[in-house]
């Protein structure tokens, strides 16, 4: 019933296609956003949606991080937060650039917590967030019918996010001063939005994970090494 269900929405989607390839010059043009989610289903609408917050919640710690951290953005100058936002978030696709020595993922995270990395921390922090969490949807901004999402890539992306919280709070320099600042100074009242993102961060994605598994009827490998990165296959 569900084969001939998708399959009856395929050639609905594609007559309107049709039509708007031959006819357009119609007074009242199809929306396509209404096309599109005919292509679309319940798990791929969930999918879209948990990416979009996923964005939402990103962009609110980069700014955070660089409010809390305005001394990164002097490493290139004349950089602004508003800047950092578009390089990382308009950019489509995976995310290199040469003042991280093109890492990507979960290398652009470690870079991040590299003492010897005299960059800007915030920066590639963000970079290698942003492009593990797009690699668990498989680079797309958009989840279709025939799309598959992998499920230990999401929970694995996951478990990240839990071990990138905890060298957050953790990390310190030769000195004893905290790499990256954020809910970690105990003279300070905490800031325990931090700890918010970051849980919602990981639910969104422990979600999609067991979404997917159902979905498909398979399970999860949970191997979690104590601050170490899992692999992500970028």
């Amino acid at each position: 019933m569900n084969l001939l269900l998708a399959k009856s929405n395929i050639f609905l989607a594609l007559g309107l296609l049709i039509a708007l390839v031959f006819f357009p010059g119609c007074r009242n043009p199809i929306d396509t956003s209404a096309l599109n989610s005919l292509a679309k289903t319940d798990i791929d609408m969930v999918s879209d949606t948990s990416l979009r917050e996923m964005n939402r919640l990103m962009e609110e710690l980069l700014v955070k991080l660089y409010e809390r951290n305005p001394r990164e953005l002097d490493n290139v100058r004349g950089m602004s937060i508003g800047q950092r936002q578009n390089q990382i978030f308009d950019a489509p696709g995976r995310l290199i650039f040469k003042e991280l020595n093109n890492r990507q993922g979960t290398d652009a995270l470690n870079l991040a917590f590299n003492p010897d990395f005299h960059g800007d921390r915030v920066f590639a922090l963000m970079t290698g967030l942003v492009g593990m969490v797009r690699s668990s949807y498989n680079w797309q901004n958009e989840q279709f019918m025939f799309d598959s999402l992998d499920e230990q890539k999401l929970f694995n992306s996951a478990r990240n996010i839990e071990v990138l919280a905890l060298r957050l709070s953790k990390t310190r320099d030769a000195s004893g001063a905290f790499l990256l600042r954020s809910d970690n100074q105990v003279v300070e009242d905490e800031d325990l939005n931090y700890e918010r993102l970051f849980g919602k961060m990981i639910a969104i994605q422990d979600m999609m994970a067991f979404t997917v598994v159902g979905k498909w009827d398979r399970g999860v490998n949970y191997v979690l090494q104590k601050a170490v990165f899992l692999p992500m296959g970028l």
